[in-house]
């Protein structure tokens, strides 16, 4: 799945996040220049991670790119694309039981990525 593949999972518990910072490059760049079908595959990885979307928000660049932002029950979902080098970038913070491994295995397989860089944090909730 990643080229950093001895990074630990997060394994979601009741109270706490974890942050993704995921570069997926894709064999095909006309989704990166899609406003709706990217949309459309990031409300479908919300899903696959047991999110619920609560809002959207995009905004298309004059070379095509797309800025979009999912805010999910928990957590956020956030995608800058870059058409021309077949990149798309995703933020994505989860809280509590929602599932990244999950939302970001369904990203992979929908953009199909030729290749995947992934960096994990979990963050501290308690003082």
């Amino acid at each position: 799945m990643s080229s950093d593949s001895a990074a630990p999972a997060c394994v979601p518990v009741a109270d706490e996040m974890c942050s993704y910072a995921i570069d997926m490059w894709v064999t095909d760049p006309a989704i990166l220049t899609d406003e709706a079908a990217l949309l459309a595959v990031m409300d479908e990885a919300a899903r696959a991670g047991h999110a619920e979307v609560l809002g959207r928000s995009t905004h298309r660049f004059p070379n095509g790119a797309v800025t979009a932002v999912l805010v999910l029950s928990q957590s956020h979902l956030c995608v800058h694309t870059w058409p021309e080098h077949s990149l798309a970038n995703f933020d994505l913070l989860t809280c509590g039981r929602l599932n990244g491994e999950l939302m970001i295995t369904y990203l992979e397989k929908a953009l199909e990525t030729s290749r995947v860089n992934i960096t994990r944090v979990i963050r501290e909730v308690h003082a």
